[in-house]
């Protein structure tokens, strides 16, 4: 692994420490093992490090010995350290705290229990899961919160991008096959008919819940909202502004243990009981159904969104224009329906990563082709209809300066950044309790980490 390779494979395994997803870092079967070393008050387990070298070799890097792994973990443990003490970072507990019970709550419902759950993270209790998702969305809170302070001004001139390609053009990856794309989608519109089914269903269960049933048990039954349903609907601690607003506004409206009226939202027809109303906190139950096209429903959708692409191709209407005016992504439709990719933000999308169904509906088109309306599934798994116009076809090349200059750019900048935060943890070791165990002794650091350290042996 070259020099610069392992700069830019040490920077993926920076971010993976500081995603926020639990799922990546709260590994099904895991327990936590041995101290690997204690940095001021933060703890590195040896599962940590394990975990980033699993990382690594799924990204097909070469893992020999684990000293790189430990050394990233030690500059992150460092970062969080230091940034608890920094006054200028916002202290946000108590919204992590919040976040943490949501993100349980989402793991649940998963399961067919909580049991099932807690057996499967190795958790004796739900409290030690819940504060074990706690700590890892602290840890990217306070790791990205720090390394934003000490980065925020490092900046590259078109220059230094110039000597930075110079410098390294020989081990820039290759970029795959790419496409640029824009996409205008349409949620099928539920009929009259199939609206009132829904009420008439969520009516019924109101009734039998007046009658004596439990508004709990019958969540747990009829609920198609997967992250409340296995634990009777329930939402604790809502904080006045995160529901969506149909939701919320009937909630607030109702008194302690009263059930709304079913009550419509982008999601479907909920029924709501508040349970609890503090200040701007409260609790409240729902029961979810989803409001999910049926076949009629989606073939008018369709019909609609063909009529939209013949109106494009005949040029009667931008399909910027088309995308402001008919689309229901709220995500990209006041960008001319533009895709942008997750990772750098950048409007090219590599093929392999594609979703399956957009990859099947491109595939032979060419540049400024449209796709035929077409049926896929959005975050939240509603169904969606959509066309999608290839703005571009990008084959797979080396790394040019010409082509690829932000890129390059953002390559040169993170490599910068990368040594700023080095310097910075230079700085800092000499002042800071520093203990590592035995077993990495023989570790060549780039930081001074071992000569700083109280070494120790188990």
């Amino acid at each position: 692994m070259s020099k610069y390779t392992k700069c830019l494979f040490l920077l993926s395994v920076f971010a993976f420490l500081f995603s926020g997803k639990v799922t990546a870092q709260l590994q099904k079967g895991q327990l936590i093992d041995g101290i690997a070393a204690v940095i001021g008050d933060e703890i590195v387990l040896e599962s940590d490090i394990e975990d980033q070298a699993n990382y690594a070799k799924q990204q097909g890097a070469n893992v020999g010995d684990k000293c790189d792994f430990m050394e990233s973990i030690l500059n992150n443990k460092l970062l969080i350290y230091e940034a608890k003490k920094d006054t200028l970072i916002e202290n946000r507990t108590a919204a992590i705290k919040e976040m943490a019970g949501n993100k349980y709550n989402q793991i649940l419902g998963q399961f067919p229990d909580e049991k099932a759950m807690l057996a499967a993270y190795k958790f004796r209790t739900s409290y030690e899961m819940k504060t074990a998702i706690e700590k890892i969305d602290a840890d990217n809170y306070y790791g990205q919160a720090k390394y934003g302070r000490i980065t925020e001004k490092a900046d590259v001139t078109p220059n230094e991008v110039t000597d930075f390609y110079n410098q390294f053009k020989y081990q820039l990856p290759n970029v795959k096959d790419e496409v640029a794309l824009s996409k205008i989608s349409m949620y099928p519109k539920l009929s009259a008919s199939h609206r009132k089914e829904i009420v008439d269903k969520l009516n019924k269960i109101k009734q039998d819940i007046k009658n004596g049933d439990s508004f709990e048990n019958l969540a747990r039954i009829y609920s198609e909202d997967e992250g409340s349903a296995a634990v009777g609907g329930l939402y604790k601690n809502i904080n006045m502004g995160q529901m969506v607003k149909p939701f919320e506004a009937a909630a607030l409206n109702l008194q302690e243990n009263e059930i709304s009226d079913p009550v419509e939202s982008e999601y479907g027809y909920h029924l709501i009981q508040l349970i609890k109303r503090n200040g701007k906190k409260y609790d409240a139950r729902h029961i979810l159904i989803k409001n999910t096209p049926n076949a009629e429903e989606i073939a008018s959708t369709k019909k609609e969104l063909d009529s939209i692409r013949t109106l494009i191709m005949d040029k009667k209407i931008s399909f910027k224009d088309a995308a402001y005016k008919y689309s229901d992504d709220k995500s990209n439709k006041y960008s001319a329906g533009i895709m942008t990719n997750n990772q750098d933000g950048s409007d090219k999308l590599e093929k392999l990563g594609l979703d399956p169904t957009l990859s099947y509906q491109i595939a032979g088109l060419k540049k400024n082709d449209i796709t035929e309306p077409f049926q896929q599934e959005d975050q939240q798994k509603r169904k969606i209809i959509s066309i999608v116009q290839v703005n571009d076809i990008i084959d797979a090349h080396q790394l040019e300066l010409a082509n690829d200059y932000e890129r390059i750019k953002d390559m040169a900048l993170n490599k910068k950044k990368n040594e700023i935060v080095e310097k910075w943890v230079n700085s800092k070791i000499p002042s800071i309790f520093i203990s590592i165990d035995n077993k990495y002794k023989d570790c060549k650091f780039h930081s001074n980490w071992l000569k700083n350290s109280a070494v120790t042996t188990k």
